[in-house]
C-alpha cells in the first residue's frame, strides 16, 4: 500500500498522480486550498471570458511539470535522491500560496513592501512547523540555499515549472492559442551541465517558441490595455476605501479585508505582527468582490462610482502610446472629470491613472538560458538562436498607458 496515489484530471494535462504521504498532505492543506478562491490571471477575465482558472490549477498543473522533469533528468543519468524530488515538489506545490486576491494590486495597496514571495517563505515555514520539519528541505532549495542549484532552477528560473505552467494554462483557458508552449518537448530536452539546468540544441526551437509565446501573452493578455485599465480602477477603489478607514469612516468589509483596510500594515508590521499573516490567509478575492457590491451604493461618490464601475464592468477608457501623456492633458481630464461627477479637484487623481510599464522577453541577468551542443560545449540562447538575437531579445518594450473615467 506504501505507493497508493490520489489521481487528479486536469484539462491542461489529462491525470495528474500525486503520491499519498507529504505531498498528498500539503495538496489537502488549507493554506493550499485557499488558492481555489482566487484567481490564477486576476482580471483578465475582463477581457477573455474564460480566465476562471485558479491559483490551486496552476499549482497541481506546476506540480505534474516537475515530476515529469524529474523522470526526463534522472532518465539522462542525472542522480536525484528521492528525498530530493519530493522536496522540489514540494517546493513547487508552495510556491505561490504567498499570493494575496489579485496579487500584484495588494501588493501596492493594502499590504506596502511585502512581495508574495516574502508572504509564500513565511507560509512554508508555517506549514513546516506543523509538519515537524518535513518541508526543511524543500524550503533549502526555494531559497536557493541548497547545494544543488539545478534544482532551486527548476522551482525558480528561466525555465521553471512555474512559468511553463502557467503559459500554457493561462493560453488553454484565455483561448490566445499564440501562448501554447511545447512543454512536454521543453522538458524532454533539460539536462544539467556542470550544477546548471541547460536545454540539449536540438531542443533550441522550443525554446524561440516559448520565448516569443511569453512576450505575446504578456502583450495580449497579462498587459491588455483593457485589464490595466480595470486593474487601475481596483486600485483606486481600494485606495479611496483606504482613505476613508483612516478618517474613521464605516465601510463593509469581512473580517480579515476590515484588518488590512483599518490598519497600516507595512513589511516591518507584517513580519512582526501574526496577526498580518493570520489575517491574510483569510483574504481571497471574494472578500474583495463583496465589499465592491456592498461599496457600490455606498453615500461616497468616489467609492461608489469604482466600485459599481468594477461590478458592472464600466470601466475606465485607455489610451497606450510610446510617449508619455502631457501634464496639461493630465490635469485638463481632472478638471473635465471633477465636474462631470461632481467632486473636489484635489480628488479627481482617483480617476485618471498613467501607468508605465516595461517588460524584455529575457533577461540574461536574470538567470540565462543555456543550450548544449553535442560536442560538450555550451553557449546562451542569445548567442545560439539564429532566429532571436540578443538585442531583440532583451530589447524592453515600453509602453504608457492614460486610464481615465468614461464621461458618458
Amino acid at each position: 500500500m506504501a505507493n497508493q496515489r490520489k489521481i487528479i484530471n486536469d484539462p491542461v494535462f489529462g491525470f495528474i498522480s500525486i503520491p499519498t504521504g507529504l505531498l498528498y498532505n500539503i495538496v489537502k492543506h488549507p493554506i493550499l486550498q485557499r488558492l481555489n478562491r482566487i484567481r490564477q490571471v486576476g482580471l483578465s477575465s475582463v477581457v477573455y471570458p474564460g480566465a476562471q482558472h485558479t491559483r490551486f490549477q496552476h499549482s497541481l498543473g506546476a506540480f505534474h511539470l516537475m515530476s515529469e522533469a524529474i523522470k526526463h533528468l534522472t532518465a539522462k543519468g542525472n542522480f536525484i535522491f528521492d528525498s530530493e524530488a519530493e522536496a522540489i515538489q514540494a517546493a513547487i506545490l508552495l510556491h505561490d500560496v504567498g499570493h494575496g486576491p489579485f496579487s500584484h494590486v495588494l501588493e501596492d495597496t493594502i499590504v506596502k513592501g511585502v512581495s508574495h514571495e516574502d508572504i509564500s517563505l513565511m507560509l512554508m515555514e508555517r506549514i513546516n512547523k506543523e509538519m515537524n520539519g518535513q518541508l526543511n528541505l524543500a524550503i533549502q532549495i526555494f531559497k536557493d540555499e541548497y547545494p544543488k542549484k539545478f534544482l532551486h532552477q527548476l522551482v525558480s528560473g528561466q525555465l521553471d515549472m512555474d512559468r511553463l505552467d502557467y503559459l500554457r494554462r493561462d493560453s488553454f483557458y484565455t483561448g490566445v492559442t499564440e501562448g501554447n508552449i511545447g512543454s512536454a518537448r521543453i522538458i524532454q530536452m533539460l539536462d544539467v551541465k556542470d550544477d546548471q539546468l541547460v536545454v540539449e540544441s536540438k531542443g533550441i526551437y522550443s525554446i524561440e517558441n516559448f520565448l516569443t509565446a511569453r512576450r505575446l501573452m504578456y502583450w495580449q493578455v497579462y498587459l491588455h490595455k483593457t485589464s490595466v485599465a480595470y486593474e487601475r480602477m481596483l486600485i483606486s477603489a481600494l485606495l479611496r476605501a483606504k482613505e476613508l478607514a483612516s478618517k474613521g469612516v464605516e465601510l463593509f468589509a469581512s473580517p480579515a479585508f476590515r484588518f488590512f483596510l483599518y490598519n497600516n500594515i507595512d513589511k516591518e508590521e507584517f513580519y512582526h505582527n501574526p496577526e498580518c499573516l493570520e489575517n491574510f490567509i483569510q483574504l481571497d478575492d471574494n472578500d474583495i468582490w463583496t465589499s465592491l457590491k456592498v461599496w457600490s451604493t455606498h453615500t461616497d461618490k468616489i467609492l461608489s462610482t469604482l466600485s459599481s464601475g468594477m461590478i458592472n464592468r464600466r470601466l475606465f477608457k485607455v489610451e497606450v502610446s510610446s510617449e508619455p501623456a502631457s501634464d496639461e492633458r493630465i490635469e485638463e481630464l481632472k478638471d473635465i472629470i471633477s465636474a462631470h461627477l461632481g467632486i473636489h479637484r484635489e480628488d479627481a487623481h482617483y480617476f485618471v491613472s498613467v501607468p508605465r510599464i516595461e517588460k524584455n522577453m529575457y533577461d540574461p541577468a536574470d538567470d540565462s538560458i543555456d543550450i548544449l551542443y553535442n560536442d560538450g560545449s555550451i553557449k546562451n540562447i542569445a548567442e545560439a538562436s539564429d532566429m532571436l538575437n540578443i538585442s531583440l531579445l532583451s530589447k524592453k518594450v515600453r509602453k504608457y498607458y492614460l486610464c481615465y473615467q468614461r464621461l458618458q
